[in-house]
């Protein structure tokens, strides 16, 4: 099964994602536990998300890095930008390895390079640990956890937020599910891409920790839209009325660095609606099952359908404020 290239559901930027990239030439030797001042790496998926990830961790963290990309192209362009390696299938990249990463699209994708023909698993050493950082249900990060343990081999739901800006300057926050002693030893290595590692309890409390990002990032979005919507109706300057309710409890990280781009009706900064409907799925599915009540992450939901029909699937997510100001 193919998988997309893309994780933590950016959207595929227009900018290219083979350009340089903020990385530190140095690379760090701080490990605070394990024993991994070079580890050997692999990384699955070169999508906006995995490409500038992996480089962190073969410049930054300094260790020996093999990527696996469906679209060959993109991991050749990785191997020379970093002077890394590919791989054929994921299988031949885990090879060996201490650690392997997955970023991909969906449950399926990730099951297709773990457990699939040539998934990781199938080549992974025993002691190895598994990283998974794609947006993804916990009921498949329950299962990886199952079936890596069954090889020996340990695995960490390391969903992540901060976008595509956040994987190419390294500053990534990474929500953990897993043992704590996995944990500890992963997390020097992870610190190569991420501002904020946590531990959030077991497996697949990682991505539940995504769901609840989601949930909060969704309410906030439709907020500001309706915010900057009432005040274009009411005549008033959008700029000077941020510049006063940001200093205030009104203040969010959408309005410092949307609203802008919301007032001028442009939406092409960030996460895509398509992916955000993705994520919200995830939400509303493991709402049903443990029966958390969610009205305004599901009519936020809906909103974003509604974007959806107006052809703006590839919108960032800001774009509820064009729902509201469609005549």
């Amino acid at each position: 099964m193919e998988f997309h290239d893309i994780c933590h559901g950016d959207k595929l930027a227009k900018r290219s994602a083979f350009r340089p990239l903020c990385l530190s030439a140095k690379p760090s030797k701080h490990i605070r536990s394990g024993s991994y001042d070079m580890a050997k790496v692999a990384f699955i998926g070169m999508g906006v998300m995995g490409y500038p990830m992996a480089g962190h961790l073969k410049v930054k963290g300094g260790h020996d890095v093999t990527v696996y990309n469906r679209t060959v192209a993109k991991a050749e362009a990785w191997a020379k930008q970093f002077d890394g390696k590919f791989a054929p299938t994921p299988a031949q990249a885990a090879e060996g390895a201490d650690f392997v990463f997955t970023c991909v699209g969906n449950d399926d994708d990730l099951r297709s390079v773990t457990t699939g023909k040539d998934g990781v698993l199938s080549a992974m050493k025993a002691g190895s640990i598994l990283i998974d950082n794609t947006t993804a249900s916990a009921e498949v990060a329950r299962e990886l956890h199952a079936a890596a343990k069954e090889k020996s081999i340990e695995f960490i739901d390391a969903p992540v937020s901060g976008g595509q800006a956040g994987a190419e300057n390294g500053v990534l926050t990474v929500m953990c599910g897993g043992d704590e002693a996995v944990f500890e030893t992963a997390r020097p290595v992870i610190d190569a891409y991420a501002r904020m590692v946590g531990l959030m309890g077991s497996a697949g409390a990682g991505q539940l920790t995504k769901m609840i990002n989601q949930i909060c990032i969704a309410g906030v979005v439709q907020g500001l839209a309706e915010g900057i919507h009432f005040g274009k109706q009411a005549g008033l300057d959008i700029e000077k009325v941020v510049d006063v309710i940001s200093k205030g409890a009104a203040g969010s990280w959408q309005m410092e660095n949307r609203h802008k781009t919301m007032n001028a009706g442009k939406y092409d900064f960030g996460f895509a609606v398509d992916w955000m409907r993705k994520d919200l799925g995830i939400v509303l599915a493991e709402a049903r099952r443990n029966e958390a009540k969610l009205p305004l992450t599901a009519l936020v939901d809906q909103f974003y359908g509604d974007v959806q029909a107006m052809g703006g699937n590839r919108w960032d997510t800001s774009s509820l404020l064009a729902r509201l100001d469609k005549k």
